[in-house]
């Protein structure tokens, strides 16, 4: 019986997801915080959307460290591109995808879509979503900030990217690590324009 119900519950989104047509491009670059980015995806099965994926070698590395998993283990992805493939589908403004998130985002990936470099695809696919005037999210993680660094942000902002660092929501009092993650990936999940029905909310004081 729970397998049926699990199996039910599956086609159920695919069919939401293939109506909804919303699509979703993750990227991981070479950053600690991947327990933001395990968190995110997770959020993302639920949702109505098609995630695709992208990962970057030293996102890769990260990951193991981290997680000891690589990005074809992590959730809620239906398809993953080689970084290195800049004929894959996101190179191109007609793959059309609603939004791109760089979860987390290193100050090297940061960099280079400030200056317009596109030395792989999530490079290049940052560029598209910047110039087809879509939503691009940078979660950037590092601290402290050098002021490189946060002229690299600023140049982000105003070619249209959303800067968002992984501030966890402890108004809501998460009781733990995966707990607090979770309250950012709403946060980013606001951003999308996800209905996200578990999704807590400051509500006042009263």
């Amino acid at each position: 019986m729970k397998l049926l119900r699990s199996q039910y519950l599956y086609v159920s989104l695919e069919i939401k997801r293939l109506l909804n047509n919303k699509k979703i491009l993750v990227a991981v670059t070479g950053a600690s915080a991947m327990l933001y980015l395990h968190s995110f995806l997770e959020m993302l099965e639920n949702e109505a959307v098609i995630v695709h994926g992208i990962c970057s070698d030293a996102g890769e590395k990260v990951l193991a460290l981290e997680h000891t998993v690589d990005s074809r283990n992590l959730p809620g992805v239906s398809k993953w591109f080689d970084c290195k493939n800049f004929a894959a589908a996101p190179a191109s403004g007609s793959a059309d995808y609603d939004a791109m998130v760089i979860i987390p985002c290193s100050m090297g990936t940061l960099a280079t879509i400030a200056s317009g470099i596109t030395t792989n695809l999530i490079h290049r696919a940052a560029d598209v979503m910047l110039k087809e005037r879509k939503k691009l999210i940078l979660v950037t993680r590092e601290t402290p900030l050098n002021r490189t660094h946060l002229q690299n942000m600023l140049s982000a902002h105003d070619a249209g990217a959303v800067i968002c660092p992984p501030h966890p929501g402890f108004y809501l009092q998460p009781e733990s690590l995966e707990a607090a993650a979770m309250t950012f990936s709403w946060r980013l999940g606001d951003q999308l324009g996800l209905e996200m029905k578990g999704r807590k909310r400051w509500s006042g004081d009263e």
